[in-house]
């Protein structure tokens, strides 16, 4: 039997009195691959910490796992990587190695020191963002592609059973956001990790994830990408045009 993950059950959101979301309801089960999308400003953000109880909400219910964010406990099982929005100060004092490292703390119990299988678990994390290379070098001296790939594998590295991306692929290369989305595909599939990634790519994230939550301060559309292709209730409010875009199946009818 499947195990809900996450759920959200009448949520609602409010700053400075006004409404951010409102009446948030869904589930993912283990093993789901939500695409999280939306306009600036529509709560996507908002929504991923209130799921992770960074936010108190106004109304409804949010459970992680079957609990109540103040009351989870096993956070070594999430994986998180927020929206990037600065860079490391160039004068940080930690490697590369060391950010990634920071990533097993939570399932780590006293004393924190690292053993031999978090050392193999921190190189393979490096290995899949092809980032060993640059191990030893200081965080804040590398690019913003360089800086993001440490912080995904920072994010990967305990092998987490639900992984919340907030714009991963910001600043990293064509390449190097084909073989992420790959790894994650990988991840889903075989090792049954539940997905949630926000991205503004709208036109390409049906290739990857199951699941389409699309949000507006509510929920406009939450199913799968076939569904939504179909939605003639998404048609007479995306149009034609975008939502053909947005489903991303356009591609596979073509070869």
């Amino acid at each position: 039997m499947s195990v809900e993950v996450v759920s959200a059950d009448g949520l609602a959101f409010q700053y400075n009195a006004v409404d951010v979301l409102t009446d948030i309801s869904f589930d993912l089960s283990e093993g789901g691959y939500i695409g999280l999308v939306g306009p600036n400003g529509s709560g996507k953000t908002t929504l991923i910490k209130l799921l992770l109880g960074f936010y108190k909400p106004t109304n409804g219910i949010v459970k992680l796992f079957g609990f109540d964010p103040a009351d989870f406990q096993d956070w070594h099982k999430i994986g998180y990587l927020p929206q990037k929005i600065v860079s490391f100060n160039p004068n940080f004092p930690a490697t590369v190695k060391e950010i990634v490292a920071l990533g097993l703390v939570s399932r780590k119990k006293l004393p924190k020191r690292p053993g031999r299988a978090d050392k193999l678990a921190v190189g393979h994390a490096m290995e899949l963002m092809d980032i060993m290379d640059i191990k030893n070098e200081l965080i804040g001296e590398l690019s913003g592609g360089q800086q993001q790939r440490a912080l995904i594998a920072k994010a990967i590295v305990s092998e987490p059973e639900l992984l919340i991306l907030d714009e991963p692929t910001t600043a990293v290369d064509p390449e190097t956001r084909e073989k992420f989305f790959s790894l994650l595909k990988e991840l889903n599939g075989q090792k049954r990790v539940t997905i949630i990634i926000i991205t503004h790519d709208t036109g390409t994230i049906g290739k990857y994830a199951s699941k389409l939550l699309y949000l507006d301060k509510k929920i406009i559309f939450y199913g799968s990408f076939e569904a939504f292709c179909v939605s003639s209730e998404m048609s007479d409010y995306f149009g034609e045009y975008s939502q053909h875009l947005i489903c991303h199946r356009h591609d596979t009818a073509n070869n």
